[in-house]
């Protein structure tokens, strides 16, 4: 997966950078994520992206005439780009990147919350206003119960993990009397 993600990187950030400059962030937001969506059906997968006989052109062709209206011409160049260089099955892996560079551009952050038992409300108001404070970023949340953690919570954002869990703080401990 780390070879998806090096391959999809310049691909979002020549997408997101031409977005930003076209000040159609949102638009193009939506029109790769309708594109990935095609993209990642396994029927388009067996039967188009991996059918050696098309051609990349061709390729591109059965993915924006299934999108039809919902791509413009920017992204049927983008496409053909993409497709060109053989990548076309790294675009869901592309509209993860542009998103975490979107959520960037607009200072904001999306972060998991795993807790032993479930937050009520304001404990999630608690938490988030701590991070934004914390992160300079808006917020916005996602709960899980995990109930093997039998304490507190675990946080991740990004690619920063806080583990705040009785689980975790009992490894930490395991680990240092066993050094």
């Amino acid at each position: 997966m780390a070879e998806l993600s090096t391959v999809a990187r310049p691909y979002a950030k020549a997408a997101f950078e031409h977005a930003v400059g076209r000040k159609a962030l949102e638009d193009w937001a939506g029109m790769l994520t309708t594109v990935a969506h095609v993209v990642e059906d396994d029927d388009m997968r067996r039967r188009v992206l991996g059918n050696p006989r098309l051609s990349s052109a061709q390729k591109v062709d059965a993915i924006v005439e299934i999108c039809g209206d919902a791509v413009d011409d920017d992204m049927r160049n983008f496409l053909s780009l993409v497709g060109q260089r053989g990548r076309l099955t790294a675009l869901p892996v592309i509209v993860e990147q542009f998103a975490l560079l979107k959520a960037q551009e607009e200072k904001r952050m999306d972060v998991d919350i795993v807790s032993a038992f479930p937050l009520d409300e304001a404990q999630q108001d608690k938490l988030a206003s701590a991070l934004a404070k914390r992160l300079n970023r808006e917020i916005s949340i996602t709960t899980q119960v995990d109930s093997t953690l039998l304490g507190g919570v675990i946080l991740r954002a990004g690619d920063t993990v806080i583990d705040g869990s009785v689980r975790g703080r009992l490894n930490r401990l395991h680990e240092a009397l066993s050094a």
